[in-house]
């Protein structure tokens, strides 16, 4: 029959041993010469063809991820400006972290356009300003609010000619929602001058300006 390939002496190198370790640890491994040759090993059964690529097997995962954590200049209440998306450069007011660990942020919607939002703490700047929400109702949102629905699969036909763009709708709940939010905080913005027009005015930046020394 034909021999094993791997040939183990006194001289030979570590990994030398370690491949015939893990070749006499397989189904069959002890009877290496039969198995060499494809056909079925007479210990412990061994399969009589391997496969001809790597089969990747899934490693088992015990880590779970932790929430991130906010950093200390984020508070309820807190003014943020955005950094990123299509909202960039507004100023938003932090309303509470969701489960996932991202931030619920309102404009409001009523002062500056921006809705009810969840964004990224890693792409938004803390401000000095912040907004007493004791009188603002937040509602018990989490990452399902925001989730989207799936439309039925249209066919290939069907999708090359739907020329026209569909429009989003809006769910009343959303509308709820931001009704109930912008209801509080637009009474609290009332009540502390010129905080209408700060939340107004976009963030921006222009030539001479130095990022890293403004206090925000």
């Amino acid at each position: 029959g034909i021999s094993c390939p791997i040939q183990v002496t006194a001289g030979s190198p570590p990994f030398v041993r370690t491949a015939l370790r893990k070749v006499l640890e397989m189904p069959g491994g002890k009877n290496v010469s039969g198995r060499w040759r494809g056909k079925k090993a007479a210990s412990k059964g061994g399969a009589s063809m391997y496969p001809a690529d790597d089969v990747k097997t899934p490693l088992m995962r015990y880590r779970v991820p932790k929430k991130p954590k906010l950093r200390p200049s984020i508070q309820p209440g807190t003014v943020l400006i955005l950094l990123a998306g299509r909202f960039r450069g507004h100023r938003v007011i932090f309303l509470k972290a969701l489960s996932s660990g991202t931030l619920l942020v309102s404009g409001p919607f009523q002062i500056n356009g921006v809705p009810l939002r969840r964004v990224n703490q890693a792409y938004v700047i803390a401000t000095s300003v912040v907004v007493d929400l004791s009188g603002v109702t937040v509602p018990d949102i989490d990452d399902e609010f925001f989730a989207r629905k799936e439309d039925a699969k249209k066919t290939e036909e069907e999708e090359f000619f739907a020329n026209e763009a569909k429009e989003t709708e809006v769910s009343e709940e959303r509308k709820d929602a931001q009704q109930l939010v912008d209801t509080g905080l637009m009474e609290a913005i009332k009540a502390v001058p010129l905080l209408d027009a700060y939340l107004r005015a976009r963030f921006t930046l222009r030539n001479g300006d130095k990022a890293h020394k403004m206090k925000f």
